[in-house]
């Protein structure tokens, strides 16, 4: 399966991942854990390649993002203004 990149990232809400993560004051840790308490199993690693734009994001796994760090999956991929 061939990846298209989008300015040289794999997805559009990594930026906002971790901006958001970041005024939470959570780590990427912490980030984790709440996915992992809600039955997605991703690890700190996954984190970072998502918010560095190295890692795809699944649709399912941005609708638990946008739940575990309370916002929605339009704000996260950009369609809403920053706060």
């Amino acid at each position: 399966m061939k990846l298209y990149q989008y300015e040289g990232r794999c997805n559009l809400a990594g930026e906002r991942i971790r901006q958001r993560r970041q005024s939470l004051g959570l780590s990427q840790e912490q980030l984790a854990a709440r996915l992992q308490l809600r039955g997605l199993e991703l690890g700190q690693k996954a984190v970072s390649r998502m918010e560095t734009g190295s890692r795809v994001i699944p649709d399912y796994e941005l609708l638990w993002l946008a739940q575990a760090l309370e916002t929605t999956t339009a704000w996260l991929l950009g369609e809403e203004p920053e706060t």
